[in-house]
């Protein structure tokens, strides 16, 4: 009877402690293609995106629209697992989070820019991150960083990929740095006409 009533007891612990881990958990903004009704909801992103401008002068329209495409805004996000059969075998890379950065170029942001305690479940850091890489793009590519398309190209094939050109035999690929363009217009667009603080 002992036994029972610790086995029920351990259950309940681990169904309260789920259920309170969850609650920590950020959802998505509920309207993720007006940026005004993002920041609405969710006014500390509007102080980091505002914090993220001033220290790198990215604009926030073009930042948001890169982070809107890799993760929908979600801190959790991360390449679906790849199978074999009926076996899990990993993932088709280190990305994650907000950001979707993987492992290596994170860790050189930490290095640079960050700290040991950046997060890529984290939406400040996260945002930081992509502001970082947009400057370094600027930098070692001659992009502009109001330039949504072109900086997605880079952000998604790396500075290496872009320079040789790896996209142009991805039709996929510049269809998607087109709409990353078309949604930072639209942010943009929004940003100016909507009354926050």
């Amino acid at each position: 009877m002992n036994k029972r009533l610790l086995s029920f007891k351990n259950t309940l612990g681990v169904l309260f402690l789920s259920a309170m881990l969850a609650g920590c958990s950020t959802t998505p903004p509920s309207n993720t293609e007006n940026l005004c009704s993002i920041f609405q909801e969710k006014d500390s992103w509007y102080v980091a995106a505002h914090k993220v401008h001033k220290k790198y002068g990215v604009p926030i329209n073009v930042a948001m629209s890169i982070m809107a495409q890799e993760s929908a805004f979600r801190e959790d996000a991360q390449p679906p697992m790849r199978w074999f059969l009926f076996v899990p075998y990993g993932r088709g890379s280190s990305a994650y989070g907000y950001a979707q950065a993987q492992d290596p170029v994170w860790n050189d942001y930490k290095k640079d820019a960050g700290s040991m305690f950046s997060l890529r479940s984290n939406f400040s850091d996260s945002l930081d991150f992509i502001a970082w890489y947009m400057t370094k793009t600027k930098r070692t590519n001659g992009v502009a960083l109001s330039d949504a398309y072109n900086q997605y190209l880079n952000y998604h094939e790396g500075w290496g990929g872009y320079r040789q050109g790896t996209y142009y035999k991805k039709d996929w690929l510049v269809n998607v740095a087109r709409k990353v363009q078309q949604r930072s217009q639209n942010y943009k667009y929004q940003l100016q006409r909507c009354n926050l603080y």
